[in-house]
């Protein structure tokens, strides 16, 4: 996933730059027509005296946030439309030369849309350009080079799976239980028998032995302990 990084319109601004509150309903596609990296492009926007604005700008090693998503920027040029009202407007770098540069930050551009589609829950169709709305050729490498393969690039991304946190630990659970339910190995049988004769190492509070389960540090250090205490005698 892009990385992206923070570099937020300080409140004293919002009155120029994003004055109104709102709740975003689509994706408002940009190029910069400029050659230079996103938070170069962030940190002009947000210091610079002129309405406009936007929320991210993207190049070929990050994304980076400069206006808050509920708060409308000056991008689309459709004055109180729904463009500059309820658009995420992204600036896709490095637009003027093309190349190297400009093909990674697209392929940045297209991973953070996919996920701020997924955050909201909408559909490819969330996403649109600036042409669409005051009817410039912007984003004009983008399109130049296919509109409909950008799309075909955001929608890629949508489709790999992503794994949450609670799935993993899902996943990670049933495997230890698999592995706790396994027999002990051959060679390891004679072991076993000592360390449950000597009482070195004891089952779990449900009385099984778990052979083949991992072995935690406090599970060590009480092994340890055992051993100590039983040298001393």
């Amino acid at each position: 996933m892009v990385t992206i990084r923070k570099e937020m319109c300080p409140r004293n601004r919002y009155d120029l730059k994003c004055p109104y509150t709102r709740t975003p309903s689509r994706i408002v596609v940009h190029n910069t027509a400029n050659d230079a990296p996103a938070i170069n492009e962030i940190t002009y926007m947000v210091n610079n005296d002129h309405e406009v604005s936007y929320h991210y700008a993207v190049d070929e090693k990050e994304a980076v946030q400069g206006l808050p998503l509920d708060r409308n920027a000056w991008a689309s040029g459709d004055g109180h439309g729904v463009g500059n009202m309820e658009g995420i407007h992204i600036e896709i770098c490095w637009s003027k030369s093309g190349g190297e540069r400009f093909a990674k930050a697209e392929r940045n551009a297209a991973e953070l849309i996919a996920d701020l589609l997924r955050k909201y829950g909408w559909g490819l169709d969330r996403v649109t350009k600036h042409q669409d709305y005051d009817g410039k050729y912007c984003p004009h490498r983008t399109l130049d080079l296919g509109w409909g393969r950008f799309l075909n690039m955001i929608k890629k991304e949508m489709e790999e799976e992503t794994v949450t946190y609670e799935q993993w630990k899902e996943h990670q659970e049933r495997y230890e239980k698999e592995q706790a339910a396994k027999n002990a190995s051959k060679w390891a049988e004679p072991a076993i028998k000592y360390c449950k004769e000597q009482g070195i190492m004891v089952g779990d509070k449900e009385g099984g032995f778990r052979p083949q389960s991992t072995v935690t540090r406090q599970e060590l250090a009480q092994v340890a302990k055992t051993i100590a205490e039983q040298s001393s005698r």
